[in-house]
């Protein structure tokens, strides 16, 4: 990597970061806790559906917890005897973010089996199974991030915490593994789950209002997915080319800073959209999926009678 000062565009991107922060920390906390009080106190039955909005509720107030360090570290260097703390606050943000990822994986796969395989649902759906998942999320997402330890610069002096991993943390392995395994996969599962559920929905023998709001709870999964991962996934790219010196030139350097941190506080929003998505949709869900799956159980049946 060439010798390019993004100073200026650190300047930029303090007041960005507080212009985004603040508001998202605000929001995303009375969401996600009001969340949490639903899913848990007033819901009267406990459902995969609620396991999976509880688990993502907690994975966006660990990251929400994460945002006041980064917002203090935008402008404080921190002492060399913290970057033990910062490596852990560091490792937490990042178990937030892609525990996020495959739990709205996960919510799109388990529509998918209770809108396209109601039979099997039966059988493969199950509490004990969701709760299962969820907590082998956070243990996945924990040992992924553990090699963010070993990331930190071994330099004497004052750090920037949340910025300046060392080569190691942009070698070719850790991003190909990053936006394969971080992003690509869980997308897949995500856009495939949605598009097959999608046109069952639109095939059922349902009602036309039950069948639009079908669409739109998978639309709006899609939007909290898409929307906020995407940017961030390809500026990490963009920064690996940099890093690795396939982009030298200082211009394009300042203009990648800046969209890596822009794209990071774009992903930081879906703190609110999921909390809104899941919560404001969790009885809509209620009311159509058992509609959905009893139509579409008899457009089967009277299939197979006809045959």
């Amino acid at each position: 990597m060439t010798n390019c000062s993004t100073q200026d565009v650190d300047t930029v991107t303090q007041k960005l970061d507080l212009v985004f922060y603040v508001p998202v920390l605000v929001f995303g906390l009375a969401l996600n806790i009001t969340a949490l009080v639903v899913f848990c106190q007033l819901l009267r039955k406990w459902t995969e559906p609620s396991i999976y909005m509880t688990n993502l509720a907690l994975m966006d107030l660990l990251l929400l917890l994460q945002l006041p360090f980064k917002m203090h570290a935008a402008y404080h260097k921190w002492e060399e005897d913290k970057k033990l703390l910062c490596s852990f606050l560091e490792s937490l943000y990042f178990v937030a973010m892609y525990g996020s990822i495959y739990t709205i994986a996960c919510i799109a796969l388990d529509r998918y089996i209770t809108i396209n395989h109601p039979f099997c649902a039966k059988q493969v759906r199950s509490r004990k199974n969701a709760l299962i998942i969820c907590v082998f999320i956070w243990f996945f997402c924990i040992g992924a991030t553990s090699p963010i330890y070993t990331f930190r610069e071994e330099t004497a002096g004052n750090f920037t915490c949340f910025h300046g991993f060392s080569a190691k943390g942009w070698s070719t392995a850790i991003i190909v593994c990053l936006e394969v395994f971080g992003f690509l996969l869980p997308a897949t599962v995500l856009v495939l789950c949605s598009v097959q559920s999608i046109q069952t929905i639109k095939a059922s023998k349902s009602t036309s209002d039950k069948k639009q709001a079908g669409v739109r709870i998978i639309y709006s999964s899609l939007a909290a997915f898409l929307v906020p991962f995407t940017p961030c996934h390809i500026a990490i790219f963009l920064q690996y080319l940099v890093r690795n010196g396939i982009i030298s030139d200082c211009r394009q350097q300042k203009n990648i800073a800046l969209f890596i941190q822009v794209s990071m506080n774009i992903a930081n929003v879906t703190c609110c959209l999921d909390a809104l998505c899941y919560y404001f949709i969790a009885k809509e869900v209620r009311s159509t999926k058992d509609s959905l799956r009893l139509s579409i159980s008899r457009g089967r049946t009277t299939s197979s009678s006809d045959v």
